[in-house]
């Protein structure tokens, strides 16, 4: 619903407005109704990596929500803290008349990438996990991590190992920033293989800790090595560039 592949690019590109929009108004979604996602673990799968509920209130707030939440835990915890209500009937909907209206100051687009992603005052952060940014796995026809200093702050580090839906306690969260050099006075772009990781990091600095410069760069990794000549570099994390955050 929210992606569909672009001229072959795949992944990356999120629908045309008419859809998002058309979509959002069939869920009966207002611009300015208070919105809450949560996602869970599949009660018979097992899977679900709590993405789903970071990646669609980003999504939520791109195309004009002003209102969003995310229930922090998911589902999971809800269900955890007992006594707490659920629910298996569906909600009637009544179709909304919601206007995608994009806010184009929270992507950031290749060519400005390339042009503002090496500057001193540009922190570039990958949320794929170590391995991978060292280029020791992934499915992208190149492996490792764009140069020459995106740092590698795997989004799974800021989430609870037993709810990956559920962040961490403020002052884990403040020690691991500190930790990145994830400075507050600098612009933060948040990457990772297709933008559906660094929606989480994108929440959480933006929203969260109220940084005031935070992008995300949508195509992250997989729109880099879609380009031949776009160099990669394979190896360890990079330490930060100076600075508090």
């Amino acid at each position: 619903m929210l992606r569909v592949s672009n001229r072959g690019f795949p992944g990356g590109s999120y629908s045309p407005n008419a859809c998002i929009q058309e979509s959002f108004r069939r869920a009966g979604i207002d611009a300015d109704s208070p919105v809450v996602v949560y996602t869970g673990k599949g009660a018979f799968s097992g899977a679900g990596d709590g993405l789903g509920q970071t990646m669609m209130a980003y999504t939520l707030a791109k195309y004009g929500h002003n209102t969003v939440y995310i229930l922090d835990g998911g589902i999971d915890a809800w269900k955890s803290e007992g006594g707490r209500e659920l629910s298996q009937d569906y909600p009637a909907v009544e179709p909304s008349s919601f206007i995608a209206e994009v806010r184009d100051d929270y992507p950031i687009g290749y060519e400005e990438f390339v042009r503002i992603k090496d500057n001193d005052n540009v922190v570039v952060l990958d949320a794929r996990p170590a391995k991978v940014y060292e280029g020791k796995g992934g499915p992208w026809r190149k492996a490792g991590h764009i140069p020459p200093g995106t740092v590698n702050l795997p989004w799974k580090s800021l989430m609870h190992e037993a709810n990956p839906a559920r962040l961490k306690s403020n002052d884990e969260l403040d020690t691991i920033l500190e930790e990145h050099g994830v400075d507050r006075s600098k612009a933060v772009i948040c990457s990772c293989g297709t933008g559906r990781e660094a929606t989480n990091e994108f929440v959480l600095l933006k929203w969260l800790y109220l940084y005031p410069n935070v992008r995300i760069y949508e195509g992250s990794f997989t729109e880099w090595v879609t380009y031949p000549n776009n160099p990669v570099v394979e190896g360890g994390p990079k330490p930060p560039r100076g600075g508090e955050r």
